[in-house]
């Protein structure tokens, strides 16, 4: 037994190393939260996906990213923006959250995350300390920035950038429906 160790010396660091990655730097990572976002999408449980998701902090950093863009250099209309947004950010929160659990019960194809931006989303990860961020472009030439935070052992999903061209996506739906058939 000592001189087959001592023959594969190497390939059992290699082994011992890799299972203590895979046991424990692995289900602390970010990457283990985007692998069990996906597979609780995937398996249609609203709830465990909202796990991953703090949907009071994406709707705040998408408010204060709109509230920008649209008071530009208006400092009253960025106060009137903010004050807005500390008023009305709680319950689109909750409301967003509900919406998004009801989504992923019905297996709604806009909530669905193609394994290969999965796999691209986790390559492309890069992780500072607490923080997290994911960058890439989606097949319909949408560019993706999502930031991640662990808060309390989980990492979740804190803000989305970008998001007018979703909220874009939501208004033409939103007209298509409404608009009367000819």
């Amino acid at each position: 037994m000592i001189r087959f160790a001592l023959r594969h010396f190497t390939a059992i660091l290699i082994f011992l190393v890799l299972g203590w990655w895979l046991i424990f730097y692995i289900p602390n990572s970010p990457t283990w939260s985007v692998l069990r976002l996906k597979q609780a999408i995937d398996a249609r449980d609203g709830d465990a996906a909202a796990r991953y998701v703090d949907f009071q902090r994406v709707v705040k950093n998408a408010g204060q990213e709109m509230v920008q863009k649209q008071a530009g250099n208006n400092p009253l209309g960025a106060l009137v923006g903010q004050a807005a947004l500390a008023m009305l950010s709680q319950p689109a929160a909750d409301l967003l959250e509900s919406a998004a659990k009801r989504k992923v019960e019905n297996g709604d194809p806009d909530v669905q995350m193609p394994s290969v931006a999965v796999l691209g989303a986790i390559v492309l990860m890069h992780r500072n300390g607490d923080r997290a961020y994911t960058k890439f472009t989606d097949n319909k030439n949408q560019t993706w920035e999502i930031h991640l935070r662990r808060e309390a052992g989980v990492w979740k999903v804190t803000d989305v950038k970008n998001i007018g061209q979703i909220l874009k996506k939501l208004e033409d739906h939103a007209q298509q429906q409404l608009a009367p058939t000819p």
